[in-house]
């Protein structure tokens, strides 16, 4: 897996941090997440969202100097809510796809990912597709996971697709999927909680080269480039390693 990145200079933040500052814009920009795909986003004990896409997102706009309303939104509307103008942004852990590159823009990619099996740690789950026949796998719809799932194995095994990711978690600690595919890293995090104790990766991560960015309507072009001048900024001060080593015990940047 590759994580390293070119930074930018100390010249080069120096001249874009005074394009940061706000700029003729509304008064506040908001951005929507899912609220249900922990740890990245997800709904905390006082009600509110919270999660590594979260903290992403208010660092953002402190570097920006902008006033930022989170609010959640499900996955299947989330991108048609973006483009009737109900919020500003998804930073939601969207891949970058060309599918979706049809109707939103995006920033650059606040990280990567790869996908991985998942199965019962006391049996064995084979992740070649010969091997798969006939098994029940899960997956969040409308995800890279569910593409995949569907385009890679749909011939040989049953695939159920799910609305949330902790939905196909359920079915899965219940018995009723013999593995998941899944982005790996909430997936990670799944795996340490009580329910997801008894299940473990299996064979090697599925490298897709995914890439994943903020989503924006494709005329905003002034906020794209603020939103990739605060991520270049937050990158350079280590802000956004503070906040992967919150989450993770390796970058995934």
């Amino acid at each position: 897996m590759q994580w390293s990145k070119k930074f930018a200079t100390s010249a080069l933040l120096m001249a874009s941090a005074s394009m940061i500052a706000p700029l003729a814009m509304a008064d506040t920009i908001r951005i929507a997440t899912e609220g249900a795909y922990a740890p990245f986003n997800f709904i905390d004990s006082s009600g509110q969202p919270g999660g590594f896409d979260v903290e992403i997102a208010n660092a953002l706009c402190e570097k920006m100097e902008a006033d930022c309303e989170i609010l959640t939104q499900d996955w299947d509307g989330i991108i048609p809510g973006l483009r009737a103008r109900r919020y500003d942004a998804i930073i939601a852990s969207m891949s970058i796809t060309e599918e979706r590159e049809r109707v939103v823009a995006f920033t650059n990619p606040y990280y990567s990912n790869v996908l991985a099996f998942i199965g019962p740690k006391d049996g064995e789950m084979p992740t070649d597709e010969a091997s798969l026949q006939g098994k029940t796998l899960g997956a969040q719809r409308a995800t890279i996971a569910g593409q995949y799932l569907e385009d890679e194995l749909g011939d040989s095994v049953n695939v159920r697709l799910y609305d949330t990711q902790d939905n196909a978690y359920l079915d899965l600690a219940a018995g009723r999927l013999d593995g998941m595919v899944s982005d790996k890293f909430p997936a990670y995090d799944w795996l340490r909680t009580e329910a997801g104790s008894a299940f473990e990766f299996k064979g090697d991560d599925v490298d897709i080269n995914d890439k994943i960015g903020i989503a924006l309507r494709q005329d905003d072009t002034e906020l794209k480039e603020r939103f990739n001048q605060a991520l270049d900024a937050i990158v350079e001060d280590g802000t956004y390693a503070e906040i992967n080593a919150k989450y993770f015990p390796f970058s995934i940047y």
